[in-house]
């Protein structure tokens, strides 16, 4: 019997333990581990960051879910991983042996970074997390009892884009709905050289489109931003110009923030000696598994994707869910491969597929593949969008919920899916 530990339960690591009990049947050990004891669906983080969602609709136990399936699970943080003896180590001195590691721990947020940014330590908010949104919602109605400067967007090493558009626009949404926006100005703040570059290099006509967006929502922006420092009422930002030269500074007051901070790999997992690259970021080969340590696999945001392209202020390349379920179907296959004696032959693909919800519109984009050049590339907006992500949500949070997926939502899941021509 192999034992078969999956470190994170995010969006990547959940759903892997279920297909790995579903895959490898009842004969093998699998082990879930997290640091918190519920699932958090973060790309509903921005609506509840406005109060059109509470903290139960986008969480779930993780107990219950997996004893359901003959799952084991741990609470706690790996501490340590030690590679070569396939052990991993708890702050609380417990220890835990396995046979593969499936590394999907997600980012750590370097919001150190960027003096005074972040919600614990800093002046500025995040949606990132859960416990983020809330922190957000409560800045927010704040706001909405004193309003003023709002200041959405990405800092340096960013790499997920589209939740700081979706904040930008359901934000604005909001403060329509209160009829506050007159007396609230906007300026979306971005690491990336344009306006739609989203770590991507852009997609078809997304610059042009969120252009439009911002501007229709008179939403002023700033490209090109290497926020320097947060201080409790401004931002300050040096504004490059092609070169990487300093083109302009900025002072923006504010007294409501939210900036993504840059990512890299959480600390435990990037201390792990040729492990990962600079950033703490998981190498893996075409079939996700680390070149040096062959029964570690990773996916999601964790692994290291190169940048698109060199651009002025760092940005980094997105992961999203759709990439991220491939990354996860491919590690099953080949751990189950491995397990029947024969060589690892899946591999992921690497596509972008991406739902935004713009508050009362959305954006949908695809690239096929990622990185450039592309066999498809497609961008369009319309309320559709909005609806489709809503029942998205509705689709993953009941399947993971039921272990079985709900027929409507899963019927708009699919005709969603086969619109976007994925398979």
């Amino acid at each position: 019997m192999a034992h078969v530990i999956v470190l994170g339960a995010g969006i990547g690591g959940l759903p892997a333990a279920f297909e790995l009990r579903q895959t490898l049947g009842n004969e093998h050990q699998i082990t879930l581990i997290n640091a918190n004891d519920y699932f958090q669906f973060v790309p509903s983080n921005p609506w509840l960051a406005v109060g059109w969602r509470t903290r139960d609709a986008i969480t779930l136990p993780l107990k219950p879910l997996l004893k359901k399936h003959n799952i084991d699970f741990v609470t706690g943080w790996v501490s340590r991983i030690d590679a070569e003896a396939n052990r991993l180590f708890f702050e609380d001195g417990n220890e835990i042996n396995y046979d593969y590691l499936l590394i999907a721990t997600g980012p750590q947020l370097a919001f150190e970074e960027v003096e005074g940014s972040g919600p614990t330590n800093g002046f500025t908010q995040s949606v990132c997390t859960v416990d983020h949104a809330e922190k957000t919602h409560a800045d927010v109605k704040r706001l909405l009892d004193d309003p003023g400067p709002v200041i959405v967007g990405a800092v340096q090493f960013a790499s997920c884009f589209g939740p700081a558009y979706e904040y930008a626009a359901i934000l604005d949404t909001a403060l329509r709905k209160h009829k506050l926006r007159d007396k609230v100005p906007m300026t979306f703040v971005t690491s990336e050289p344009y306006v739609g570059h989203l770590g991507l290099g852009g997609v078809g006509d997304s610059r042009g489109l969120l252009e439009h967006e911002l501007r229709n929502r008179h939403i002023n922006w700033i490209t090109n931003a290497r926020v320097s420092r947060v201080e409790a009422d401004t931002i300050y930002i040096d504004q490059l110009d092609e070169g990487g030269e300093v083109a302009k500074q900025h002072e923006l007051p504010f007294k409501h923030a939210m900036l993504l901070p840059g990512f890299k790999g959480v600390a435990p997992v990037a201390e792990v000696e040729g492990l990962c690259n600079p950033r703490g970021f998981v190498m893996v080969d075409a079939h996700q598994r680390s070149p040096k340590y062959p029964n570690i696999y990773s996916a999601g945001v964790c692994i290291a994707i190169p940048p698109v392209e060199t651009t002025p202020v760092p940005t980094g390349a997105p992961k999203t869910g759709y990439m991220i379920e491939s990354m996860v179907a491919a590690i099953v296959q080949n751990i189950q491969a491995e397990l029947a004696g024969r060589p690892v032959t899946a591999t992921a693909t690497w596509n972008a597929f991406c739902l935004a919800d713009l508050g009362d519109t959305g954006a949908a984009f695809i690239a096929l593949p990622q990185i450039p050049p592309r066999n498809v590339t497609w961008f369009k907006k319309g309320k559709w969008v909005h609806w489709a992500k809503i029942a998205f949500e509705k689709y993953f949070l009941y399947k993971m919920r039921n272990g079985k997926s709900e027929p409507s939502y899963e019927k708009w899941a699919l005709k969603i899916m086969g619109i976007m021509r994925l398979k």
